[in-house]
């Protein structure tokens, strides 16, 4: 295992390693072909989630967990306390009223980022964005926020944008806010957002021009269907693909509708632009009618008429995208991928949908309505169900920069600079693998339909897209950087072990504290019994007498965290 673990960053491994390693690096390689199937929770919790929505059956530590595990980031005593005084409904209700902390921009701006040295350079942006991630309080909406990141791509790599770190916390302030409000106007807030603009070319995308045989810039107009909004093939409200005579799918647009489409987007460009300060970059971008495609446009059933204003023009669009049939399916799959499980049933696709079609509660008979969409998927039986009672294809992979942020809440981890210098996790040598805002392409670090080559789960027709980014490098470097970080050596990121230090002593009762704490009580037997003899290997007395009882707390945590039954989110 040593030689498995050979690319190691520079520095001295944590003290815990030789009890940790082997056992690690074994059950990320099982995790990934496949892993153990994850330990069936009590017979009663069946029972007990018949009426979890309103709270009326008590909910366990361990079902309080594995809720939080899919609506936040995990979460602690005090965040499992809270799912079970409040119930899950009860829960999501607080989060969607609970204040944030400090915005990314306010951050940057408060510490100093706005000076001309940052004018071509995006310093601060990966320790604010680590910052809301691993500490704010609005624990869903970041969550949300994530997610809609990794839909509505916006990437750092290939973003032609002075004063990138705030073009970056801009638009995750954007995705947040959004994040409970209206998709229409999520959408709106998007494309006419100047990191958008700057990433997928709207910003400066002047008319077409037959003299010369300029054509509009044709990105965003494809990217708004294909990956947004719509998809390429028209759907069902269970997600299925429709088809036509022949069994085949049926496009949902071509290649005049792009270009049709990618007229109304010309004309908008930074409002207020200034190379002294930043703040262009906080407001939509603006409309020059001047360059601005007035030719009629016809799209998706949609006519524009010749002469049609700008402003006007980008309503009919955005309306015409919002109101399609396929938005419900598409972009609820979407969540449930992201929150739940990679492969939902068309039941549970088409629930979602329909709270996107006629909202919920105080929202019924509102289209888009985010909180209804969030509630659907968070509280639909199928997410609530225990592992043991759902379909064995349910769960999903946890993504590495959850883990990290997963790690982070659970253990109260803060800067004790207040600087947050996590830094770009992107790596996949000596680091995450992934990194907020740093997807490699518009289509995000994985597919939604990404299946893995040669594997068992292309047999049954599963998907499992945060495979995508897992090789045997990106499985080696998880291990080397968790140890650094569940010792305390990232950056000046401090977490507080003190309940797990008092169980130190006692590893049954510390592994079954970290297995609800992290996987939701999902450990089977076998591994558990495993990492309680390789943290019981650890010495409490003689020369580690001061030592011991921390590193049997941080190699069980590392042990937990590289688990297959913690790997794979059941």
């Amino acid at each position: 295992m040593d030689t498995l673990l050979a690319n190691e960053p520079v520095g001295n491994a944590p003290p815990f390693r030789a009890a940790a390693a082997g056992l690690a690096g074994a059950a990320l390689l099982a995790a990934c072909a496949g892993g153990d199937d994850a330990a069936t929770p009590d017979a009663s919790e069946a029972a007990k989630r018949g009426n979890i929505k309103a709270a009326a059956a008590p909910i366990s530590s361990t079902a309080a967990s594995r809720f939080l595990s899919q609506a936040a980031f995990g979460g602690n005593d005090a965040d499992i306390a809270s799912v079970q005084s409040l119930g899950c409904a009860g829960w999501l209700q607080n989060q969607f009223t609970i204040g944030s902390d400090q915005s990314n921009w306010d951050w940057l701006m408060a510490n100093g980022f706005d000076v001309a040295s940052n004018l071509n350079a995006a310093n601060g942006i990966d320790a604010t964005l680590w910052r809301k991630l691993m500490s704010s309080p609005d624990k869903l909406r970041q969550r949300v926020a994530l997610a809609l990141s990794e839909i509505f791509v916006v990437s750092l790599i290939d973003m032609h944008s002075q004063w990138k770190s705030f073009s970056g916390a801009a638009y995750m302030d954007l995705l947040a806010a959004n994040a409970f409000g209206n998709f229409r106007s999520l959408l709106q807030a998007v494309t006419l957002s100047p990191a958008m603009g700057c990433y997928l070319g709207t910003r400066g995308n002047q008319k077409e021009n037959p003299a010369t045989g300029r054509e509009a810039d044709e990105n965003y107009a494809r990217e708004v269907m294909q990956l947004f909004t719509i998809g390429l093939y028209q759907l069902n409200n269970d997600g299925s693909v429709v088809k036509d005579g022949s069994g085949n799918p049926v496009p949902t647009y071509n290649a005049t509708t792009v270009t049709q489409l990618a007229q109304v987007f010309t004309g908008w460009n930074f409002k207020g632009y200034t190379q002294a300060a930043p703040n262009y970059l906080q407001v939509p971008m603006s409309l020059n009618a001047a360059q601005h495609s007035t030719s009629a446009k016809s799209f998706l059933g949609a006519n524009i008429p010749a002469g049609t204003d700008g402003n006007t023009a980008l309503k009919i669009a955005l309306d015409t995208l919002f109101n399609h049939p396929n938005v419900p399916a598409f972009f609820g799959k979407q969540l449930i991928q992201k929150f739940v499980t990679s492969n939902p049933s068309p039941a549970y696709i088409s629930r979602v949908a329909a709270a996107f079609i006629s909202g919920t509660g105080s929202a019924a008979g509102v289209r888009g309505d985010m909180k209804s969409v969030i509630a659907a998927v968070l509280l639909d039986p199928e997410a609530l169900a225990a592992p043991g009672a759902a379909n064995p294809a349910a769960g999903k992979v946890r993504e590495p920069v959850v883990r990290l942020a997963q790690w982070a809440h659970t253990f109260n981890a803060r800067s004790s600079s207040g600087q947050w210098a996590v830094g770009d996790t992107s790596s996949d040598s000596y680091r995450l693998g992934q990194s907020p805002l740093r997807s490699p392409t518009v289509f995000n670090f994985f597919s939604p339909g990404f299946v893995p080559a040669n594997g068992v789960l292309g047999n049954p027709a599963l998907v499992a897209p945060e495979l995508q980014i897992v090789t045997e490098s990106t499985i080696i470097a998880y291990v080397n950087f968790m140890q650094q970080v569940v010792a305390g050596q990232l950056a000046d990121i401090v977490p507080d072990y003190s309940n797990e230090l008092a169980l130190a002593s006692n590893p049954a009762a510390l592994v079954a504290r970290l297995n609800t704490l992290l996987a939701a009580g999902q450990l089977s037997s076998t591994t558990t019994t495993a990492i309680q003899n390789a943290i019981g290997s650890i010495a409490l007395s003689g020369a580690n007498a001061t030592s011991g009882p921390g590193n049997r707390v941080m190699a069980a945590v590392l042990l937990v965290m590289s688990a297959p039954e913690y790997l794979v989110q059941k």
